[in-house]
């Protein structure tokens, strides 16, 4: 049983509308699928990919209009990345976040490579980091955007775990879930241990863990711009169907096989309350949708399709809708 790596990132938005804008129109994605929070339908679920919504592209978002704001702090997944392919694509995505006002850094190494890092108008906690092509393969450029594809973002990348103390996390990822830790690099908070580095499935920036221990930092008080969890990639229906029973037999409670309809999951907590999800890379957000109209219309899994009427009354009109 052998994860390949990120497969989504989910986050939590107070501006669906807004949401929108930044992450197709400012970043270039594709809003692949407008869904709902299946375990809340009031609320809508949108999910950014690659062009094809290929599994390790896909950011998402949980609409919570009444997100407060977020309080950075531990137990937290405090950073997530997208990869470009070259250093040129960096020195383009500063001029863009200048003319467009995205708050962002300057080019850092963190484990020897080149990363920058930005934030939306919530206050995301995002980052670009270069892909030299090594591991997971890249995902196909929304061309609809005005992104050249030379420098557009072609997945995700690294995902940052900021925890009190690291080493369980660091446990659960190695003899439970088959990561490998592959080295390091410093903090940039002084007084602070290295960040540990973690790889699995072919390696490479998309299929990183960087695990951070901070002593200095409260638990986070979760809001608009925090991520609620970080899934990882499931290849086959064989292997999924282990998973549930392998964790519940290492002590793990789980949520169970649960059907989302576009993939399959399962859901756990690490021993320093991040929710973790494992997720196949089949079915895809094709199943219900053409793949030249991926996210234009309200896509209900067919349990909650008998509800549509009732559904989309109890949903707040979004711009994107018209």
């Amino acid at each position: 049983m052998k994860l390949e790596g990120i497969h989504h990132v989910s986050a939590l938005t107070a501006n669906a509308d807004a949401n929108h804008d930044f992450f197709t129109r400012i970043l270039g994605m594709r809003l692949v699928k407008k869904s709902v929070n299946q375990d809340n339908p009031s609320s809508y679920h949108l999910f950014y990919a690659d062009a094809v919504g290929t599994p390790g592209t896909d950011m998402t978002y949980f609409d919570i209009p009444m997100a407060g704001r977020t309080h950075p702090g531990v137990s937290s997944i405090s950073n997530t990345a997208f990869r470009v392919k070259s250093e040129k694509a960096l020195d383009y995505w500063i001029a863009r976040f200048a003319e467009l006002q995205v708050p962002h850094g300057s080019i850092e190494q963190r484990f020897n490579r080149s990363t920058l890092t930005f934030q939306d108008f919530e206050g995301s906690r995002l980052m670009l980091v270069v892909d030299d092509g090594t591991g997971i393969e890249y995902g196909v450029p929304w061309d609809k955007a005005g992104i050249p594809e030379e420098f557009a973002i072609v997945g995700l990348g690294p995902v940052r775990l900021t925890v009190r103390k690291s080493d369980k996390t660091a446990s659960v990822l190695t003899d439970i879930m088959g990561f490998e830790q592959v080295g390091d690099y410093p903090s940039t908070v002084e007084g602070q241990k290295d960040i540990l580095v973690f790889s699995t499935g072919k390696g490479g920036p998309a299929g990183e863990i960087h695990l951070e221990e901070r002593s200095d930092l409260p638990p986070e008080r979760p809001g608009r711009g925090s991520v609620h969890h970080v899934a990882f990639r499931v290849k086959t229906y064989e292997d999924y169907s282990k998973w549930d029973d392998y964790l519940r037999s290492n002590g793990f409670v789980t949520s169970g096989e649960v059907d989302r309809y576009y993939f399959k999951a399962i859901y756990f907590r690490e021993p320093n309350g991040i929710l973790f999800e494992l997720s196949t890379d089949e079915p895809g957000f094709a199943t219900d949708e053409s793949m030249d109209a991926l996210g234009e219309e309200l896509a209900l899994p067919p349990f909650l399709e008998p509800k549509r009427a009732q559904i989309e009354a109890s949903l707040r009109p979004l711009s994107i809708n018209k």
